[in-house]
């Protein structure tokens, strides 16, 4: 009996192209992620580990919609291949089992360090083009959710007892930038 054909994608919130990853490869179920691959703590990924069992296959675009390091890709291939499930990466064309050869992981080890120095190189290029666009002038990071008017009101509230979950409903925003503007004042 064949078991069933699982796809992974992992989407950034801009860029929601599951899709486009999974083009023209049918699958019975989708997990998709929509946080960082920086690490493993993603939900859906252990719930796709979870689900799959002896005999099913993995789907995923590339090898660096999986994992952004080499470390954390073979982790997560031994722990559904240890399952007896094989993964299968579209792009590269690539399937590992756990019976695989010697090229097999050469080739998972090469590809993977591949995409982590990738990944690396954009990292400083968007480091480099920040501390020039800061150097210019024209880069001033994120604009304040609250003007100083709205951010001392906030403040006042705060001081009044107000529970800092109903300051973060009223002025439209999340608990943790309450803190931060609590903080900032003290």
């Amino acid at each position: 009996m064949a078991g069933q054909r699982v796809g992974y994608v992992r989407v950034s919130a801009l860029d929601q192209n599951t899709i486009r990853q999974l083009a023209g490869v049918e699958v019975d179920r989708v997990f998709e992620d929509k946080a960082s691959g920086k690490n493993q703590n993603r939900p859906e990924l252990e719930e796709m580990i979870k689900f799959v069992r002896d005999g099913d296959t993995v789907l995923v675009h590339s090898m660096d919609r999986l994992a952004r390091n080499l470390d954390d890709l073979r982790l997560i291939v031994r722990r559904l291949t240890a399952k007896k499930v094989r993964v299968e990466f579209v792009k590269e064309q690539l399937t590992f089992t756990g019976d695989d050869n010697a090229m097999a992981n050469l080739l998972l080890n090469v590809m993977g360090a591949f995409a982590e120095f990738e990944r690396s190189l954009i990292r400083e290029r968007q480091r480099e083009g920040i501390a020039l666009a800061k150097k210019r002038g024209v880069y001033r990071g994120r604009t304040a959710s609250l003007d100083t008017v709205r951010a001392a009101e906030l403040r006042e509230k705060a001081a009044a007892g107000v529970p800092k979950s109903v300051l973060a409903r009223e002025f439209g925003i999340s608990r943790e930038t309450v803190y931060v503007y609590l903080r900032a004042k003290a």
